[in-house]
């Protein structure tokens, strides 16, 4: 049993649900226990602390941010767990900071001096020599120093709006010859470099960060005042807004409007350096915090920019050994992409599995004579996308291409609006989504031209668009030639893209349409098949399990005698292994070095298995609120693969952490070694070793958002 790094109680009494938002917590305090193991290696511990950074950055923003608006609006109880919006906050508080705590204990007294013996370190303000020093000097005067503001805050006034999770500089000042004191900030500027290399000999890394030469050479920022007491500081600011649906005619510009918001709205956390009781005080007052509100560690801040760390050139050894993606395409080069898929249905199990397929795809399609359209969804793709790039070719090259891009894509919506005004500049048809929904699905079809007539190729996936994230997530995809999905998914395409109502659909399923009724009566099928002579099977892999109504089909499945086994990453509210509810329900969460982001579930009705990938989590809000897809994998050897994957991960004993009845997590160990299952290391050995050879209609109608994006100011 892992004592407290992740085994934080939750009320049990009669309650059928665990808090959604301790839930979380709870998974960001397994990802924290990544970076305290000291059998991991010093750069991927050091990773693992700059993840929990920065998932709750994204945390306090938004899911703290409603809980302190609930509570101002008068405390009502609307959680499943019942527990009030005071309760939750103060529990965040409470664990955030004492995770907050064990985080730069472990990287003040073990990964930075641990890495020091190897040759990386980083040198703090008294660990610069003369020569460094003078050096930074030069280097912060001619390409620093233009780039600051220094801006005076009066301590009666409120705190200048000055950006939202930007790092700042607080000093409080005194003219020379004087005892009057004033308060000044300094925001370090994005555009620059906050990780400063310094000369260090060979095989060695030294660095700096930014933040030390604004104190070290605030002289020469405030001439003429003397520097008292100097701190960091980081304000987190409520991003919890909604973009107003109502303006279609505006959409972008509403959007656009949302994210100003963001940048000088209410604050809901202060993040300080341990430096200035004084500046820290200033500060709570002048944002209108409280002492809750405010989180005070050593410097340095915001752990979150040290993933660039994790990446430097050289020192192998501080890191995993890379596994490289088996890239799964025959490498004859008569056999083109278009017949390759329609040999048979390709699983793609990724990173084990190369993204490469959906690229060759998409490349092909851009530049093959005998391709007409070209339609996709995007919701989150990288910042040099060549997905995006083939796209733009395949419009100038006369093809029909017509993108969904999400503008509500939560903190890409500024990217995605740049991409939108791009493919439109290329001749792409660009829709910005459905009013009132977000669109999650992850679909591509191309339909082309051959000698037998037209023909259509698809991917479905669980996974973004996004050639980065395809070989950081683990993620599905399922590529197809299959006549019975590409004619849905043609229905599908048409129905987010123009008027169509939502269609009848056989085969694929589809949020919020009756996707969520899908699962329902095919839990309940396996419930009615069950018996004692063949007993009833499910198991599901999905990143959060949120839904009351789901969590109650599946007790009841439970309580019928159903075995479930559930592999959920992180949010999970519903409570496993209570006698006369759920003990038939096993929960187990693996953190490793890819991130689990698939969604695939297994029913073994009755002898008859049925497996399923979607793009959705078991949520309310992708359930009820996003455009989403199900898809039954029916080729008898993906599904076998699904089938396998999923037993696999629920064996591992190596990175795997079981659920407790009280809301704690207990790590899965191997008593023998020679039993030790790792998951992420079997899919990937299976993928090196695996053989890839060749062997009554709905009348709603989505609003959909054609209106052509206004140029981004700025």
């Amino acid at each position: 049993m892992i004592a407290k790094e992740c085994n934080m109680k939750q009320k049990s009494n009669d309650i059928r649900y665990f808090n959604r938002e301790l839930s979380w917590i709870e998974f960001n305090r397994r990802v924290l226990y990544e970076g305290v193991r000291s059998d991991k290696p010093l750069l991927e511990r050091l990773k693992f602390l700059s993840i929990v950074s920065s998932n709750f950055d994204e945390f306090f923003m938004v899911r703290v941010a409603s809980l302190k608006t609930q509570y101002l609006q008068g405390n009502y109880t609307n959680c499943p767990s019942r527990m009030s919006p005071e309760e939750q906050l103060k529990a965040i508080y409470r664990e955030y900071r004492e995770m907050l705590q064990q985080q730069y204990r472990v990287l003040l007294e073990e990964i930075l001096p641990e890495l020091k013996s190897k040759g990386f370190q980083y040198l703090d303000i008294p660990d610069l020599n003369a020569e460094q020093k003078s050096s930074l000097k030069k280097k912060f005067l001619n390409d620093y120093f233009p780039l600051l503001t220094p801006v005076r805050v009066n301590g009666r006034e409120p705190m200048v709006k000055s950006g939202n999770m930007r790092l700042h500089a607080g000093f409080v000042l005194c003219r020379e010859g004087e005892s009057e004191e004033h308060l000044a900030v300094v925001q370090l500027p994005s555009s620059a470099e906050r990780i400063i290399r310094l000369p260090s000999k060979e095989g060695s890394f030294y660095f700096t960060l930014l933040e030390n030469l604004v104190v070290m050479f605030a002289s020469s920022i405030f001439p003429g005042y003397e520097v008292k007491e100097h701190a960091m500081f980081r304000i987190t600011r409520d991003a919890d807004f909604a973009v107003d649906e109502s303006r279609d005619e505006d959409f972008v510009e509403a959007m656009e409007q949302v994210l100003s918001e963001r940048l000088s709205s209410e604050a809901v956390r202060l993040n300080c350096s341990n430096t200035s009781a004084k500046i820290k005080n200033l500060l709570r007052e002048s944002l209108n915090l409280t002492e809750d509100e405010v989180f005070i560690t050593p410097n340095p801040l915001e752990l979150g920019d040290f993933m660039d760390l994790v990446f430097v050139h050289g020192f192998d050894s501080l890191r995993d050994e890379p596994w490289k993606p088996v890239d799964i395409l025959p490498d004859a080069e008569d056999l083109s992409i278009w017949d390759w898929i329609k040999t048979r249905d390709r699983l793609l199990l990724h990173p084990f599995e190369s993204f490469g397929p959906v690229m060759r795809m998409l490349e092909a399609a851009s530049q093959d004579e005998g391709v007409l359209a070209i339609k996709m969804t995007l919701y989150r793709t990288s910042k040099n996308s060549p997905i995006v790039r083939a796209l733009e070719a395949a419009a100038q090259n006369g093809k029909q291409v017509t993108v969904l891009v999400e503008l509500k894509a939560r903190f890409d919506e500024k990217r995605n609006i740049e991409w939108a005004e791009r493919l439109e500049r290329s001749g792409v048809i660009v829709v910005y989504g459905i009013a009132e929904l977000k669109v999650h699905a992850k679909a591509m079809l191309i339909i082309r031209r051959e000698e037998r007539g037209i023909s259509r190729y698809l991917h479905l996936g669980t996974g973004n668009y996004n050639d980065k994230t395809a070989r950081l997530y683990t993620d599905i995809g399922l590529i197809t030639a299959r006549e019975d999905l590409c004619y849905e998914a043609g229905l599908f395409f048409n129905a987010i893209t123009g008027y169509s109502a939502v269609p009848a659909l056989s085969k694929l399923s589809m949020a919020p349409h009756n996707l969520k009724n899908k699962i329902l009566q095919l839990i309940e099928r396996e419930q009615d098949k069950h018996s004692r002579e063949n007993p009833g099977h499910i198991m599901v892999k999905i990143n959060s399990l949120s839904d009351p109504v789901i969590i109650e089909a599946l007790y009841q499945a439970s309580q019928a005698g159903v075995r479930i086994d559930m592999n959920i990453r992180g949010i999970c509210m519903l409570k496993p292994g209570v006698k006369g509810l759920s003990e038939n329900i096993r929960v187990v969460s693996v953190i490793d070095r890819y991130l689990e982001h698939p969604r695939a579930i297994y029913f073994l009705n009755g002898g008859s298995p049925e497996v399923y990938i979607s793009s959705a989590d078991w949520m309310g809000r992708n359930l009820d609120r996003r455009v989403e897809l199900l898809t039954p994998v029916e080729d008898p050897r993906c599904a076998k693969s699904i089938q396998e994957m999923l037993e696999v991960y629920m064996n591992d004993n190596s990175q795997a952490y079981e659920l407790q009845k009280d809301g704690s997590y207990r790590r899965v160990s191997a008593e023998d070694p020679k039993k030790r299952v790792h998951a992420q290391w079997r899919m990937y050995q299976k993928a090196r070793d695996g053989d890839h050879g060749d062997g009554t209609q709905n009348t709603r109608v989505f609003n959909v958002r054609r209106r052509p994006p206004k140029a981004t100011q700025g």
